[in-house]
């Protein structure tokens, strides 16, 4: 069954191996270049006394690692549709699959062969371009010190690997039970882009109960505010150490009021000349609540959803197992 699945996979199998090689030379190339730059510029600074140059650092590669991290969120997707929905539904509109089941292979070695080889194909294929795309963006991933945001955590380290075998599997049950491949490549797209939306958004926050911490708008902090926008998001505050910062509160006074509408907030925004504004706001002890996941959490983030996307896997592998072994011709 190996050797079957291997000759009606091998197309595939061609076409993705070629374009991982050519990411894979990129990335070779493209993280060459961003460690030879940072040795160059960043390591021969403070981290606090170059901001200059990390900004710089981080404009000349930003948009060829954000883009190389948009791919690497969407590959789960094209595998799925690409590799995993033609799997089943190919033999199923042919009919191919009567005959195999009426020789010597059961229809559960028949699945388990399918899924097994080519799931580790997807597996492998996830895991290197991520395994390079996170040591080639790591220098920049280090001076941004977000690791926690969307695209960063979705494209990093060990999560990538989930995806692919949970959009891998989510294809195959689909497949076999729309049994068309256009239907179901169009419902692997709708569902992974759901699920990639809900688990940043609803999911990942509760893995771990959040933190939270009072962060005192000192005259440093004041320095780098907008205070002509909406205070409620507070967006210049920094909380040091690449945390993730779930919400904020709007600013606050010592007894915890909010500052917004008071006499002495409007003065310190509205007459005072801005070089004096950090110190006319931060006499006031003004601060703001932050909810935050600490950055120590990240590992455990990632294997957190790593563990829940293998274990929807697991329940796929089973849909699919009933749906073989049940009434279906």
């Amino acid at each position: 069954m190996i050797w079957m699945t291997w000759r009606q996979f091998r197309t595939q199998a061609i076409i993705g191996i070629s374009a991982l090689v050519l990411i894979a030379t990129y990335l070779v190339i493209l993280g060459e270049q961003i460690r030879h730059t940072y040795k160059a510029d960043i390591a021969q600074c403070a981290k606090g006394a170059c901001a200059g140059v990390m900004s710089e650092f981080t404009g000349r590669y930003d948009t060829q690692v954000e883009v190389l991290g948009y791919a690497l969120i969407v590959v789960p997707a094209l595998l799925g549709m690409f590799w995993g929905v033609p799997l089943i539904t190919r033999e199923l509109e042919a009919g191919t699959h009567r005959l195999v089941w009426n020789q010597s292979v059961t229809r559960g070695r028949w699945l388990a062969a399918k899924l097994g080889f080519v799931g580790l194909a997807v597996a492998a294929f996830t895991g290197l371009y991520s395994l390079l795309l996170t040591w080639a963006a790591g220098p920049i991933d280090a001076v941004h010190d977000n690791r926690f945001t969307p695209l960063l955590f979705d494209a990093r380290n060990i999560v990538p690997v989930a995806y692919g075998v949970f959009a891998f599997l989510l294809a195959a049950a689909l497949g076999l039970f729309v049994r068309r491949t256009v239907p179901a490549m169009a419902a692997v797209l709708v569902v992974f882009a759901v699920v990639q939306g809900v688990v940043p958004t609803m999911v990942r926050p509760g893995y771990v109960a959040p933190v939270s911490q009072t962060v005192a708008l000192t005259k440093a902090e004041v320095s780098g505010l907008s205070f002509f926008g909406e205070y409620g998001t507070v967006g210049g505050v920094t909380v040091h150490g690449g945390p993730w910062i779930v919400s904020t509160s709007a600013v606050l006074d010592t007894s915890g009021k909010e500052v917004g509408h008071t006499a002495w907030w409007a003065n310190c925004v509205n007459v005072v000349a801005p070089p004096q504004l950090p110190d006319c706001v931060a006499k006031e002890n003004a601060h703001v609540d932050v909810t935050l996941q600490p950055a120590d959490r990240y590992w455990s983030f990632q294997w957190y959803e790593t563990g829940v996307f293998f274990l929807l896997s697991a329940v796929l592998v089973g849909l699919c197992a009933w749906r073989v072994r049940g009434r279906f011709s």
